[in-house]
């Protein structure tokens, strides 16, 4: 038995205490008018960090084998709760979006843990029908029916950007399993015909659109964040204004602790900061990947691949949001903003990634 990739953990434990710091140096303005208390957010984010640190410790020494047969009773969970939030009374509305359970004065979104539920679940149907594959209608459908079924229940709060990394997720890996190349053709005219669809019948997203094609249209309202946003990256030079020193997150930026939190790390520590918190993502993913290429079995490859892939491309996305790239999202940065949620399924992953290069 290999011990875990140190290299790894050692990256996801710096990533998430600077995390934790800057949560707190974004936040305490915030905090302190809004609570009467400059460390709310990060006495929370504690909580999640050490909650998440031994849930991953468990994770990692937890057979990553037994996953597979434990993944349809996981997916069936998470959809119950899926279902459950949309309950009124039972899930909480935040940001418009009833997306949450009110647990005192925390939060679960459930939608974050279906992700990894979901890649569980699709990890054991590709790993069980290899065969299959070949065959859209055989093969193909019937998890494409499950994902949908996902994706429509997250709609329903709505939280667009979740359900967009999670189809993109498993995508993903029905590519990476051999399906046609047609196939992904095909899917992919309809996938921008929908997305065309999602967006004009909620008139919100298509501010987005507007707004990101030129912010200035709407500066007080629609474009109000991406202006900030730039408004914080653009003075940080080469090191940055300095630690603590951000003037965007007096009550400029709303609410820089979770979305653009990357914005207020580059006006604070300019870029430098960019090329630290970029070499520590880059090394996550670099070595989730390796850990993939390097798995003896099918299940545990595309397992370690989908975990990998989905937290690589939720950074993406989040960071082309805060630079203006693409429309707001609404997705959190993982291991950097806050929330308990994203943080816990995210060393959640890491630990399942540990188990994996552990065992082979």
């Amino acid at each position: 038995m290999k011990k875990y990739d140190k290299i790894l953990l050692i990256a996801v434990i710096i990533i998430t205490l600077f995390g934790a710091l800057m949560i707190y140096s974004s936040s305490y303005v915030w905090s302190a008018y809004k609570f009467n208390d400059p460390y709310k957010y990060l006495k929370s984010q504690s909580i999640f960090l050490i909650l998440g640190y031994i849930t991953m410790i468990v994770v990692s020494n937890f057979s990553y084998h037994k996953y597979k047969k434990l993944s349809n009773i996981i997916l069936g969970i998470c959809t119950i709760l899926l279902i459950l939030v949309l309950i009124p009374g039972i899930g909480t509305v935040r940001n418009g979006s009833r997306s949450w359970f009110g647990l005192g004065g925390f939060g679960i979104q459930p939608s974050e843990f279906t992700k990894l539920g979901l890649i569980i679940f699709t990890s054991k149907y590709l790993s069980n029908n290899t065969k299959d594959l070949k065959n859209i209608k055989k093969g193909v459908f019937p998890i494409l029916s499950v994902v949908f079924l996902i994706f429509g229940l997250i709609m329903l709060e709505p939280d667009f950007g979740t359900g967009v990394v999670i189809v993109m997720t498993i995508i993903v890996l029905l590519f990476t399993s051999g399906v046609k190349m047609n196939f992904f053709i095909k899917i992919g005219l309809l996938g921008v015909i929908g997305i065309v669809i999602l967006i004009l019948i909620a008139p919100y997203r298509l501010e987005r659109i507007t707004s990101f094609l030129n912010p200035w249209t709407d500066p007080l309202g629609s474009g109000f964040q991406i202006i900030q946003s730039l408004y914080a990256i653009g003075p940080g030079g080469l090191l940055g204004l300095g630690f603590g020193n951000s003037i965007q997150k007096h009550f400029y930026l709303p609410e820089p602790q979770t979305d653009f939190i990357f914005s207020i790390i580059s006006e604070e520590f300019g870029f430098m900061g960019v090329i630290f918190v970029s070499a520590l993502f880059l090394t996550i993913i670099i070595r989730g990947f390796m850990i993939a290429m390097k798995c003896e079995d099918h299940f545990g490859k595309y397992l370690a691949f989908g975990i990998t892939f989905g937290l690589a491309f939720q950074t993406i996305l989040n960071l082309m949001v805060v630079v203006g790239l693409i429309p707001v999202t609404g997705v959190t940065l993982p291991f950097l903003s806050y929330g308990g949620s994203s943080l816990i399924i995210s060393l959640i992953g890491i630990g399942i990634l540990l188990n994996i290069s552990k065992n082979n």
